[in-house]
C-alpha cells in the first residue's frame, strides 16, 4: 500500500514538472510568434521607405542629406531587426532594435518636416498613397508590439511565479524576456496637452 502511495506521489510530481515545462515552452513560443508578427510589419515598413524616398527625391533635390539619413536609419533598423529576430526577447537585441527604431523615427520625422515645405510633393498621388500605407503599417506595428509585450509579460510572470521559478532555469528559461519599447513609449503614455488659445 505504501509503495502505491509513493508511486502515485512520484507520478503526480512527474506530471507537475512536465506541466511546468510545457507551459514555459508554450508561453515562450507564443511571444516568439508575436515577435514574428512585428517582424512582418517592420519589414513591410522598411520596404515602403525606399519608395517614399524615391518619390520625394524628384521634388527635394536640395534635401539629399535628409533623404540619405532616412535610408541609413532604415538600414540600421533592418540590421537591428535581424539580430532581434534571431533571439526575440533577448535584452540586448531588444535594446538594439528599439534604439535603431528610435533613430529611424527621428529621421522620418525630419523627412516629414522637410516635406511640409513642398506642397507639390504632398499633393503627389503616389506620395499620398505611400504615406497612407506607412501610417497603416505604423498602426500594425503598434498592435503587433502590444501583442508581443503581452506575451513577454505573461511568460515572465509565469516563469517568476512559484513553483515554476524553482524549475525554470533548469529547463533553459533562466533569463527573463525583455519588452520591446520604442523611444516614443513615454510620449504615447503621456496625456495629450490640449490648449484653447
Amino acid at each position: 500500500m505504501t509503495s502505491l502511495i509513493i508511486l502515485g506521489l512520484l507520478l503526480a510530481i512527474i506530471f507537475w514538472v512536465i506541466s511546468i515545462f510545457n507551459n514555459l515552452v508554450k508561453l515562450k513560443n507564443r511571444f516568439q510568434n508575436a515577435f514574428a508578427q512585428i517582424e512582418v510589419q517592420l519589414k513591410r515598413r522598411y520596404d515602403l521607405i525606399p519608395n517614399l524616398v524615391e518619390t520625394a527625391k524628384s521634388y527635394m533635390s536640395h534635401e539629399r542629406d535628409t533623404l540619405e539619413a532616412v535610408i541609413q536609419a532604415r538600414n540600421a533598423a533592418m540590421a537591428g531587426l535581424k539580430v532581434a529576430s534571431n533571439n526575440p526577447g533577448d535584452a540586448n537585441a531588444m535594446t538594439e532594435l528599439a534604439g535603431a527604431e528610435g533613430a529611424l523615427q527621428q529621421a522620418m520625422g525630419r523627412l516629414n518636416v522637410v516635406m511640409e515645405a513642398y506642397p507639390d510633393l504632398k499633393a503627389n498621388q503616389n506620395m499620398m498613397q505611400l504615406s497612407e500605407e506607412l501610417t497603416s503599417t505604423e498602426n500594425r506595428v503598434a498592435f503587433a508590439r502590444q501583442a508581443f509585450n503581452d506575451g513577454v509579460t505573461e511568460y515572465n510572470s509565469y516563469k517568476q511565479s512559484f513553483p515554476a521559478v524553482i524549475l525554470a532555469a533548469s529547463f533553459g528559461h533562466a533569463n527573463d524576456a525583455k519588452l520591446l519599447e520604442f523611444a516614443d513609449s513615454a510620449e504615447i503614455q503621456a496625456a495629450p496637452k490640449v490648449s484653447f488659445n
